[in-house]
């Protein structure tokens, strides 16, 4: 006797479904995305591109959505610096990608399959931090002092270009 197969990319939709995640993009969302070229432009933004930015995701991927980088200051204290890639100003808030996005909340991997917050134009292209790219992020800044606490911190959004 055969056991029948079962499409586990099938299975995994229907757990995503079940618990309450939107695993397709809508039709409006999809639309969306097919015009978009790019972030809004913002001149409020601080230029951090010249830091040595580098990402610690695997040669091969192409969604790159952090960075980080760290510099010792005078007296033992680290600077240290994470760029989280800024998808609100290509997005639009309330516009249909947001919308899904808020609605699933994260990305969902499963040994099937992989269920996207956003689509891949975004996620891999417009928005992702790749090597050697110029884009915009939202930084998250705080230093360390010598003794491990916290001594001050700051969030802000800047222009990165990761270089490693």
């Amino acid at each position: 006797m055969t056991t029948p197969r079962i499409d586990l990319g099938n299975l995994a939709r229907q757990v995503m479904i079940e618990r309450g995640f939107e695993p397709d993009f809508p039709a409006d969302a999809i639309r969306q995305v097919a015009a978009l070229s790019g972030p809004a432009a913002d001149g409020a933004v601080r230029d951090l591109r010249a830091l040595a930015w580098a990402s610690i995701d695997n040669d091969d991927s192409r969604d790159l959505d952090q960075l980080t980088v760290a510099e010792e200051l005078p007296g033992g204290a680290v600077r240290v610096l994470v760029a989280i890639a800024e998808v609100d100003s290509t997005v639009g808030k309330g516009s249909p990608v947001d919308r899904h996005a808020r609605r699933n909340t994260t990305s969902v991997y499963t040994a099937a399959r992989i269920f996207p917050m956003l689509p891949e134009k975004l996620s891999t292209d417009l928005t992702s931090l790749a090597a050697h790219e110029e884009r915009l992020a939202v930084i998250i800044e705080f230093v360390v002092n010598d003794a491990g606490s916290i001594g001050s911190s700051d969030v802000y959004r800047a222009r990165v270009r990761n270089q490693a």
